[in-house]
Parts: structure tokens; sequence; C-alpha cells
């Protein structure tokens, strides 16, 4: 416990799995919480002492299980293992903390996600501009980048890091921003210092200076990637080479998305439980790598058309080459996650089995190099050129490698026969030891005439001979007599001693002789991690093209004209996500769009509720993303002018936690976008104003879209929904609003959404159709009706703001005084009635009834 206590002094924020014989045990306060995590027996024990102390452990084999139940609950684990061979030991084994994993540090796959990378992000605060680090130990990525908070959160929103590092004197500034929404580690304020950071990160790639990453200007961000090596050394992760670069985030490359439209696009993440994101439509990959690549891309569109045509080039080759795309598939198809191998490499992490799974995938590079190189597609022979099938590596992984390999490094039979004599020689001993002893046992049957005669294993005295009590007399003279038994005794000779020395001897040496010679295969593998990493890159860009291309035939997609000008031009535009949702049989309703500078800058969409406004929004904006992001889109033809900024104002919810209500909510998004417009951005509004009242709503409304018309700088692109009819009078005033009206047919007083797109405004909202289609009470719809009715006679007159005291009062509120006797009857009958249960026939004849009582009858 002395032991214990010293090493869970220098670790006292992390949860402490301290090796002892087979288990790992944990103590105190560390045992009542493993016990509830993990479902497992909370124990006390004395321990020498008069006081008790918490205790709760598992076999040590079953660390893989528990391990990640742990950090996925946000612990921080310190390992502790024994560091001597208990046999060679006098007393108290050695221990200390091997690895300390965390939700943001860990290379275990069981605690990893395969399609998502696991970012650790360390934020360095301060007042002008902020800087931030992102790493994923398990793939050697390290990013850095700078900026104010709405662009370090926009960061957060995209990349959901598993765990956030910060200097603990910034914890108000960190929590006015995330809340508690984080696996969080405070660390001391001067590991973020800028010459501290350069350092670190000099010392680390072994440079002059930082010029070649082209992070030198970044002080900031320096400082952030600074902490990040820092937290690597405390957190005992000092096998590191794999993080052979860092590079800059480029605000330029990427289109801006802010937090709210990364949510409201539904881009790689559903905004609810249930809801599908745009990736699930789009991702068809077949490699670890190729998914986590993907799910970057989604969040992060081109600006460059070169890089977005490259993109559509590839994935139209693919297309129309079927050979091409189905030859690259067949490669690709279960393919290991060879980046993560690499890091488990440089590691020396790394068991048996992963470096099998590595050969066999490094085994598919030559095939794919020429699949590409002999297809007509430049981007395709330039992949094939990048590629390195890293030969000499392949061959001795074969050569020295047996075809089944064990997980893990100590249980033997993984190096092949023939690679080390004195290996080849221990296994004859070892196992051919064995059949010699088998002969030994029919040659002493021959010559003793003891035809029960066995030899057989104990560890109390070896080999030994047994004989039933039958043949006993039999028994020569040498043999020595080691135990005897009710109806047996047991007998050595010196000849069985001296090949149980050899053969124990050998299986010891077997073990060693194969642990070290792995451990060397190991070294020579990680010699060519750097190569194997570009080969992850390569072959990931390859695979997503190849799910674009699988996602654009599966679904009719064409390919998308991107420009550098200022139209967007959809022609039967789609939903992606929603037309795939559809009910068997109904088919999606598409829709045109165009948006220009000039003559059609903002589009105001009016009509019902339920008619579709909102996805025609969202698919605008997806159909451009997608485009910018290399895909092939749900239309029949595009032509996409680059987007360099896309803002959403679509939905809202309570923050209640903060105590925002939806329309401050609302209001915050909406300021957001107007301080942050810029010349080529897209803007989508969905019911701007509806949190408050009527009057402030349209007065809100009606002024964003003339601040977006006139702004002196920046005709952003604009598609505004409404339910407030009083904004089609904007578009006699303003030459670039056009009105345009989502089209409902009415029939025997039933609406049918047409969900197409027409040119000029509506009047009409039907929202008692829809609250009657939602199963709303009949009698409340009745009421709302007979009530809409009123309000909408004359409602232009200036006596309008009176109307609401004239409104019919409600039947039921009928006086009893000096009311009709037979009028009281009635109303006693109408109350009887179910309207939600009634039938037709039997809603007659009460009718008729009641005719007779108001006639007298």
């Amino acid at each position: 416990m002395k032991q214990y206590n010293a090493i869970k002094a220098k670790h006292p924020d992390a949860m402490l799995l301290f090796r002892v014989g087979d288990f790992y045990e944990t103590f105190g306060e560390d045992a009542v919480k493993a016990s509830k995590v993990l479902d497992i027996v909370l124990t006390k024990r004395a321990n020498g002492s008069a006081a008790h102390i918490e205790l709760a452990g598992f076999p040590h084999h079953s660390l893989d299980t528990y391990l990640p139940k742990l950090v996925r609950a946000g612990n921080r684990v310190a390992i502790c293992d024994q560091l001597e061979n208990p046999k060679d030991v006098k007393g108290i084994v050695k221990r200390g903390v091997t690895e300390l994993v965390t939700p943001g540090l860990t290379l275990n796959d069981n605690v990893l996600d395969q399609k998502k990378n696991n970012y650790l992000a360390s934020i360095c605060f301060d007042k002008k501009s902020n800087g931030i680090a992102f790493l994923d130990l398990s793939t050697g990525e390290f990013m850095v980048s700078e900026g104010d908070l709405d662009y370090i959160d926009k960061l957060i929103q995209g990349f959901k890091p598993s765990e956030i590092i910060y200097c603990k004197n910034k914890r108000n500034e960190f929590e006015e921003l995330f809340g508690d929404e984080f696996n969080t580690f405070c660390l001391e304020e001067w590991i973020y210092g800028f010459d501290f950071g350069y350092e670190k990160l000099q010392s680390h790639f072994q440079t002059k200076n930082l010029k070649g990453f082209g992070i030198e200007e970044s002080q900031l961000g320096i400082a952030a990637a600074g902490a990040v090596l820092h937290y690597l050394e405390e957190t005992e992760h000092k096998e590191i080479k794999h993080i052979s670069a860092i590079s800059r985030i480029d605000t330029d490359k990427y289109v801006w998305l802010d937090k709210f439209t990364i949510r409201n696009l539904e881009l790689a993440y559903p905004a609810q439980p249930d809801g599908v994101p745009l990736i699930s439509i789009l991702d068809h990959t077949q490699t670890p790598m190729g998914a986590r690549l993907l799910k970057k891309w989604m969040v992060l569109p081109l600006k460059d058309k070169a890089i977005i045509d490259n993109r559509l080039n590839a994935v139209e080759s693919f297309i129309q080459n079927a050979d091409l795309a189905e030859s690259t598939l067949e490669q690709l198809s279960g393919m290991t996650d060879i980046e993560r191998l690499a890091s488990k490499v440089a590691a020396l992490r790394v068991n048996p089995r992963e470096l099998l799974h590595l050969r066999k995938a490094l085994e598919k590079i030559l095939p794919i190099i020429d699949v590409l190189g002999s297809s007509d597609s430049e981007v395709f022979q330039a992949y094939a050129k990048k590629l390195d099938p890293c030969v000499d590596l392949v061959e001795k992984l074969e050569s020295h490698l047996k075809e089944e390999l064990p997980l893990n490094a100590t249980q033997g039979n993984i190096i092949a026969d023939g690679i080390n004599e004195e290996l080849d020689e221990l296994r004859k001993i070892a196992y051919s030891g064995k059949d010699f002893l088998l002969q030994i046992q029919e040659r002493e049957k021959e010559r003793t005439g003891i035809s029960s005669l066995k030899i057989a294993y104990n560890k109390v005295f070896g080999y030994y001979l047994e004989v039933s009590n039958a043949h006993k007399d039999k028994v020569p003279e040498e043999w020595i007599r080691k135990q005897t038994l009710v109806n047996a005794e047991r007998y050595i000779t010196e000849e069985l001693k001296v090949y149980e020395e050899k053969i124990l001897g050998a299986e010891d040496k077997l073990g060693s002789i194969e642990f070290n010679l792995f451990q060397e295969i190991v070294q020579y593998t990680a010699q060519f991690v750097l190569a194997i990493q570009g080969n992850a890159k390569i072959i990931s860009e390859i695979d997503c093209l190849l799910s674009f291309s699988t996602a654009a035939q599966k679904n009719n997609y064409c390919r998308p004209t991107v420009k550098e000008s200022q139209e967007i031009d959809i022609k039967e535009g789609r939903h992606p996500v929603i037309e795939t949702q559809l009910p068997n049989g109904e088919e999606y309703v598409p829709n045109s769009i165009f948006l220009d500078d000039a003559s059609q800058q903002i589009i105001v969409i009016t009509g019902p509720n339920m008619a579709g406004k909102s996805a025609l929004l969202r698919q605008t904006a997806l159909i451009v993303l997608m485009a910018q992001m290399g895909s092939f889109v749900p239309a029949a033809y595009a032509k996409v002018g680059i987007i360099d900024k896309v803002f959403t104002r679509v939905g809202a919810s309570d923050n209640l936690s903060k105590g925002e209500s939806t329309f401050m909510v609302e209001m915050t998004e909406t300021a957001s976008i107007l301080n942050n417009l810029s010349e080529n951005c897209l803007v989508l509004m969905d019911e701007i104003g509806r949190g408050t009242s009527t009057y402030d709503g349209v007065s809100i409304a009606w002024s964003i879209v003339e601040h977006l018309h006139n702004h002196p700088k920046f005709k952003g692109k604009t598609m505004f929904a409404t339910h407030y009819h009083e904004l089609n009078q904007i578009a006699e005033d303003f030459p670039r609003v056009k009105n345009f009206n989502v089209s409902v047919k009415e029939l025997d007083n039933r609406v049918i959404f047409m969900r197409k797109l027409k040119e000029g405004g509506s009047e009409h909202s039907f929202g008692i159709h829809v609250a009657q289609m939602a199963g709303m009470p009949n009698e409340v719809v009745i009421r709302a009706n007979e009530i809409l009715h009123h309000l909408e006679k004359d409602k232009i007159k200036e006596e309008n703001k009176s109307k609401l005291e004239e409104v019919p009062k409600n039947n039921f509120q009928l006086s009893m005084f000096g009311a009709d006797p037979n009028y009281e009857e009635v109303l006693g009958m109408l109350n009887k009635i179910d309207v939600n249960t009634i039938s037709p026939v039997e809603a007659l004849l009460k009718l008729n009834e009641i005719k007779n009582v108001l006639k007298g009858k």
C-alpha cells in the first residue's frame, strides 16, 4: 500500500489500475467509482492497518473489456504494471505507470471508433485571438489554427474532440463557451507559453524552425500545440515518432460553416437522436481511414476550384469506368486500418496478428497502383505514383512471420521456421522431445513387461513413470520411487531428468527468443511508418472518391459545374436525405432555384406550414456544399458559383441553462449572420421573427431583408422562408428581391401539398388544416376556424385593432337567463355528443332530432 500511495500521489487525477499478480486492483475512491462504472463487486480489506479500504478489481486479461468502459465514462486511467518478473525478485515487485489513457489519448482499439477520429484539443485563450491544436494520437494527425471565440467554437463543433485541455486560469472563459459538454483537463499557466511551445515542437520535429510547416507566425497555435506535446509526456506517451508533421487549418481554403449551420444542416451528426445526417447517405467507404477522411471533407468543404474539379473528375472516371471502380473496390474491401497500425508500430505497441493484417493490406497496394496507373485519369495516375508498395517490408513480414499468429507476443509460435537456427533446434527439443518420451515409455514397457506403464508430468517433481500396484514387483532397481498412491506408485529415472531439463529449458528459451525476434521485426517495420502513413492518406482519398461515385450512381446524382461566379443555378434539385427516407412508391418533388447578385439576390418564399419551405432551403445549401466537397449532387443540372460562407437560421430551441428563450437564441444567431456577411455568402433564413408578436416579427423580418439587399459591400445570396405574407410587398420596392411560394391545392375543404415552388406570393398559411392533420381535437379546430373567418373579414380596415374584442363569443357561453327553453334542451343534447367518436349516420340522426326540438315538435 505504501508503493500504491506513492504512485497514486503522482497521478491524483487518474484512476489507478494497480497490477497485483493476475489482477488489476483499484483502491479507495477509485474502487467505489470503478465498481459503479464496471458493475463489479466492491469489497473491503484491512491491508495491514486498523482502517479498512475499499477494493475492486478484475483479471488482467480482461483489461481490454473494462478499460474502454472507464475511458468512455470520461475517466483518465493510469495503468500501473509490474516492471520485474516476480520469479526473479525477493520481496515487493517494482511497479510503475506504463500508460495513462485519457478520453483523448488512447491507442486501444476497443476505446476507439473505427469511423471517427479521436481528437485531443488544446485551446490557448488570449485577449485578442485564441490558438487551438488538434491531435489524433491514433493516426498521428496534428493541426493548429487561430481565430476568435466563434471560430474556435466552430472548429470544436466540427471536429468533436474526445477531450480538451486548457490553462487552469482560463476556466471561466472555457465554461462560458462550452459549459460541461466535453471531457477536460487543466494545465499550469507556464505550459501555454509561446517560447515553451516553440521549443517543444522544434525538439520533437528536429527542425531549426517551424517555417516548413507553415505555422511559424501562429504564436497562439504554437503555444496550444506545445501544450499537447507536454501532455503526451505527462501521460507516459513517449514513442510518438508517428507524429511526423504539423499543419495549419487554413481558413482561406475552406467554406466557413458556423456551428449553427453544421448543426442545422446535419452534415456529419444528426440534430435529433433518430435523425439521418448527410454523411450516412454519402458514406460508402470501404476502409476505416476513408470513413474518417469523409467526415472531415463534410465539415470542411473547399473553395479551391482546381481541387474541387480534380475530385469531380475522379468521381466521373469511376462512374464512367465500371471495371476501374470494381477493381479498386475489390482491393479496398476489407483493408485494415493501416493508418492506426502505423501509429501502433511507431509506439511499439503492435501485436503479431496486427502485423499480419498490415502485411495483407500492403500486399494490396501493388494491384491498386496497377489499376490506377493504367486508367486515363490524370488524378488516378498521380495517386498511383505517390503510393509506395513497401516491397521490402512485405517480403520481411511474409518470410519471418507464420501465417496464423497469436494476439500476444508472449504466446510464442510467431516466427517462421528457417529464420533462426537456435529457435529451430529448441523447437525440435520442445516438441520432438515429447515424442522421445513416448519412445521411452514404449521401450520400458517392453523391457519390464509393465503393460500399464505411462509417463506423465506435474509441477511438483516434473516427468515421472507411473506403475499400477499389480505390476510394482516388476519395477527395476535403478528407478527411484517418488510418490505412493492408493492404486499406483510413481518413479523417476536419471534419463527422464536429463530430458526434462532439456524440454523445460527449451520451452523457456523459445518464448524469450521469439519475443526478441518479434521486437526486432517491429523495429524494422517502424522504419516504414512514414511510407505507410503516406499510403493511408492516398488510400483514404481514393476511398472517399469511390464512395462519392457509388452514392451518385445509387441516387441518380449529376455532375455540378463549379465556377468562380456569383450564380447558383439548380434545376430540379432534391433533398439528398429526405428523398431516401420517403415511403416506397412516393417520389420526391424536385424544385429549381436561381440566385445571383444582379437580378435575383433574395428569394422570399411564402406558403403554408408543412409545404416544404424548410426542406427547400436546406436542400439548396446541401447541394452547394456537396458540389464544393467534390461530390455529384441530387439535381438534373447544377451550376454553383463558389460560396465562401454558408449561414443558416433554421429551427430554434430554448437554451434554458443560459437563461435564453427561443426568440433570444433566434436573434443571437441572426445577429451573428448579419455581422459576418461576405461577398460570396449563402444565407438561409427560416421563419425569422416567429418567436415574438406578429407586428414585431414582421418588422424585424422586413428590416433584415432590406439590410441584406442594401448592404454597401456584400450582396449575400439569400433564401428567406416566412409565413408573414406582408413581406411580399418588399419585392415591389427592391429590384433584386423576388417572391415565390410553395403551392397547395384545396379540395373539398382539404389541403393537398404540391411541394412545388412557383413565382409570386402566397396569402394563406393553412395553419388550421395542419392543426387538424396533427390530431387536434375537432372542437378546437372548428372554433379556430370560426375565429379566423371573423378576423379575416375586412382585415385591411383600421378598426382591425379592435377586432379581437369583437370576436364572437363561444357558443358555450350562452346566457341561461331569458334564453329559449328549447335552446337549453339543444345545449344539453350537444354537450352529450362526443364529436370525435360519433359516426356520420348518428350525426345526421342527431341533427334531425335537434331540428325537431327547435321547431317545438
